[in-house]
Parts: C-alpha cells; sequence; structure tokens
C-alpha cells in the first residue's frame, strides 16, 4: 500500500501523448490548443469608428466652431471616404472606418443635426474620442492566444476574426468504461430486491464529459473467462480503461488477477486513503489501466484526484491547485489520507469548506450536497481543528 503523495506522482509519471488533430474551429470548444494563435492584421486593421455619430476635425472645434455641414456618411463595412473641406463633417457609423482627415467623433446625442447642418451641443469634446486606433488591441505578427489554452467562446471570437478556419487541438484519448457486478442492472430496468441499477460508469461518463472526452461503456458480469476475454480486446483497442469495482478481495474480484495475466503492469494497487484504498493503476506499453473501487464515492473522488490530473498532465495542461478554510472541528481516526465531502463558501473573502454528514463511501446521495473533497493529511493526529487550511478537490 502506498501513500496518497507517491499514488500520483506515479500517475504523473504514466502519462500519454495522444498527438494533435486538426478540427473545424467552431467544433473546437473546451479543447487544449496545440498551436500559437497570431494575428494576420493589425487589430482593429483601420481607425475605427466607435461611436454613431458625426466625424470632424478636432481642431475647428478647438477654434470654437460648432456648426459643421455634413459632407456624406461614412458607413460600416463601405471604403474610406475623405472630408474635403475640413470644417465640415461626415456622418459616421459604429464599426466603420474614420473618413480621412477626420479624428474625432462625437456621438449622436451631442449634436441636433437641422437642414444638413450638424450643431453641436456640448462643450467639452477630447481630441481622438470614440475613435479604436489601428493596431491598439495587436499588431500583426502579435501573439493573442497561447498554445495549451483551453479553447472557450473568447477564444472562436479571435480563431475566426484571424480567419483560422481549422485550428489544431489535443487529441483526446480513446476510453472505455467498465463496471462489473452480477448485481448491477440497466437504468432502465426495475431491480430485485438483492440489485441495484448501474450508476458508476454514468457518473464517470459525466466526469470525462466535463473534459470533452468521448467514451464508451461496458458492463461485465463477474465470470473470471469472460472478463479476461472482453478485457483483452479492450487493451488493444483503447488507450484508457477506467473501472469501477472487482478490485479489492472479495472472492469474484478478479480484475487484479486478470490484469497480471493478460501482462498489465501493476504500478500499485492500495492506497493509503478514505474513500478510494483499493484503488488498482497499472498500465502496458499502449494502455492506462485505472481501477477504481466500486463504492460511488470512491470512483468519484479517485477519478478526480487521479484521472483529472493523469489528463491534465497529458495534453499540457497545469492542474489548479486550490484550498480552503476548514469550517469545523473533523475527528478522523485511522492514519489514513481522509477525502471529506465538503460545501464551499465565501466568507470575508476565504473560501470556507463545512462539512457534511454521509453514510461512508457508498452514500452516492450524498455527493448531491456537497461542491467539493477536502484532503485531510494522513497523520498520527486525529482531529482536524476548524480554521485549518487544506487542499480541495472541486467538482461544482
Amino acid at each position: 500500500m502506498i501513500s496518497v503523495e507517491k499514488a500520483l506522482e506515479t500517475v504523473l509519471n504514466s502519462t500519454q501523448n495522444f498527438g494533435v488533430e486538426e478540427i473545424p474551429f467552431i467544433k473546437s470548444v473546451g479543447r487544449i490548443l496545440k498551436e500559437e494563435i497570431t494575428a494576420d492584421r493589425d487589430f482593429p486593421p483601420f481607425n475605427r469608428v466607435s461611436m454613431d455619430g458625426i466625424a470632424i476635425n478636432y481642431s475647428y472645434f478647438k477654434n470654437r466652431q460648432r456648426d459643421f455641414k455634413i459632407e456624406g456618411i461614412q458607413a460600416a463595412g463601405s471604403k474610406q471616404i475623405t472630408l474635403q473641406n475640413s470644417d465640415n463633417c461626415i456622418e459616421v457609423m459604429t464599426g466603420a472606418v474614420l473618413p480621412n482627415n477626420c479624428d474625432t467623433v462625437i456621438r449622436y446625442e451631442d449634436v441636433i443635426i437641422k437642414k444638413g447642418i450638424a450643431i453641436i451641443t456640448v462643450d467639452e469634446i477630447n481630441a481622438c474620442q470614440n475613435v479604436h486606433n489601428k493596431g491598439k488591441d495587436g499588431k500583426v505578427g502579435d501573439v493573442l492566444i497561447e498554445e495549451n489554452t483551453i479553447i472557450s467562446a473568447a477564444e472562436i471570437g479571435v480563431l475566426a476574426t484571424v480567419g483560422k478556419s481549422f485550428v489544431k487541438v489535443a487529441k483526446q484519448p480513446k476510453v472505455m468504461i467498465v463496471s462489473t457486478g452480477d448485481e448491477l442492472v440497466g437504468v432502465d430496468e426495475i431491480p430485485l430486491e438483492h440489485q441495484i441499477r448501474r450508476s458508476n460508469v454514468f457518473t464517470l461518463v459525466s466526469l470525462l464529459e466535463r473534459l470533452h472526452i468521448p467514451s464508451e461503456i461496458a458492463h461485465i458480469t463477474d465470470d473470471k473467462s469472460i472478463l479476461k476475454s472482453k478485457i483483452e480486446a479492450y487493451l488493444q483497442e483503447y488507450d484508457v480503461l477506467l473501472f469501477s469495482g472487482a478490485v479489492s478481495k472479495g472472492k469474484y474480484d478478479f480484475l487484479p488477477e486478470v490484469f497480471e495475466e493478460l501482462g498489465v503492469e501493476k504500478l500499485f494497487h492500495k492506497v493509503t486513503q478514505r474513500p478510494g484504498k483499493p484503488f488498482f493503476y497499472g498500465k502496458t506499453s499502449d494502455c492506462n489501466i485505472f481501477g477504481f473501487p466500486g463504492n460511488p464515492i470512491s470512483t468519484f473522488v479517485n477519478c478526480l484526484a487521479y484521472f483529472y490530473p493523469w489528463y491534465y498532465k497529458s495534453v499540457g495542461l497545469e492542474s489548479k491547485k486550490e484550498t480552503a478554510i476548514l469550517n469545523a472541528d473533523v475527528t478522523f481516526k485511522p492514519n489514513l489520507t481522509y477525502y471529506l465531502q465538503v460545501q464551499l463558501d465565501y466568507k470575508f473573502g476565504h473560501l470556507v469548506a463545512t462539512p457534511i454528514k454521509g453514510n461512508g463511501s457508498g452514500d452516492l446521495a450524498s455527493l448531491v450536497n456537497a461542491d467539493a473533497f477536502i484532503q485531510l493529511p494522513k497523520t498520527e493526529e486525529t482531529e482536524f481543528k476548524k480554521g485549518e487550511n487544506f487542499p480541495i478537490i472541486r467538482y461544482r
């Protein structure tokens, strides 16, 4: 049995590079960018009008001129026109090119237009106001989005404006999620008294969807020969196998034995933590195997605590570390790392974690009442005091 710290170190030393693929930019939300995005032109590419109104030469306003004859209109999307008489003005629309011989825009709210004359009604304006100068946001060749950025709606807009119709992103691993156990039936079935519906696989599917990782699911009965046959095929076809159940010491917990017979290199089995102690991790040359215990909370926390950091490192992302202040005294006697479910709140600018009561690692329903796990360290001490700060793993 190894420590949580050693287990995580082992997992992070076994990351995979899944390569890079090029996909349509509009399909890339949530994916990890694998190239720098640079400006293909200045941003904005011209002196851009930022208010509907009139464009003038400021020097005439400075010399106390307030009435300006309108020469024409500069519409958004039209070629740049020129103010022929410098003491006149041109009506301009938001997004239009600033006309030649103009340097300042006065919004319509500050003018009155009568018989082709724009009369300025305010006493003060600033030179070059309401003009978004060429290149102010970025020069041609400037890096606009760094590599390894998670693409969001904000990045989509930038990709569009630089003409990046296809973008390079990290390939996602091919993942199979496997549940085991004869006591499990389908979601749409009515379980007998000795049965329960399958839930862990769907929790794992959803946890992977948060990372935009597609997955497939399978259920295998507690028959060693069937387990071995199916897993042998999965090891050849998938980059990652996530198992829920059959890794403890029960009579029908065949997975560790099957893994050994199939040539899986066991990197560890059992971690000094609660919940999730019987966790198995191993690999072949092409596949990583995460064997999570079958209790729902165990599966949930181990996916967050181990698979998530493994995935982040595999695709070049930094795992975000966060801490919170414990909001109540906690007593925990076993000398194990304890993942305690907590509700999170901000008080006086500090993140505070309030423990919730649950009924052990099988209490699936308790997950909906919490926001995160707070990680209390393995120590000879049995009491953790209110006001102490500890790492957390959010799931909301």
